[in-house]
């Protein structure tokens, strides 16, 4: 199988390391090329101008989940046209009382070629199928809640 990583840099910019007077922001670079600004969510402190965990956590099970999606539709011959979503990563106590992204929803909205349109029932099967052969979501395992508009 394959392995993949990221390059994640933080450097203290304060004096001395204290508890809640540091600063979370950091830079995590993809393909050595390609660096996103991260820190903590706005509600721990964080710059709402920066991505968060919580947030790149979302995206890559909306990433995965619509790729899963793409791949069986072309399989099954429907021509998708156009994919949209909004993942929303949902923070709380988990079973342990630990706080924990506690459930992502996702909300794809799909738009196909002229001509054809999959009926509810068929569209939602084809939702489910991309979320249980997703590799993120089944990392995630029963903390997905998927939405379909």
């Amino acid at each position: 199988m394959s392995d993949l990583s990221i390059q994640l840099h933080w450097q203290r910019s304060e004096l001395v390391l204290q508890t809640g007077k540091y600063s979370n922001a950091h830079t995590v670079q993809f393909n050595d090329a390609y660096d996103v600004r991260v820190d903590a969510a706005p509600d721990w402190g964080g710059d709402p101008a920066n991505t968060n965990p919580e947030q790149a956590l979302a995206s890559a099970l909306s990433s995965c989940h619509m790729m899963t999606f793409l791949a069986l539709a072309a399989k099954a011959g429907w021509p998708v046209a156009g994919y949209h979503d909004r993942a929303v990563a949902h923070l709380g106590k988990n079973a342990r009382g630990q706080m924990s992204v506690t459930r992502i929803d996702l909300h794809p909205v799909v738009r196909f070629d002229t001509g054809f349109s999959p009926d509810d029932g068929e569209l939602e099967k084809m939702q489910h199928r991309a979320h249980r052969y997703c590799f993120i979501a089944n990392t995630l395992a029963d903390s997905v809640e998927i939405n379909i508009l």
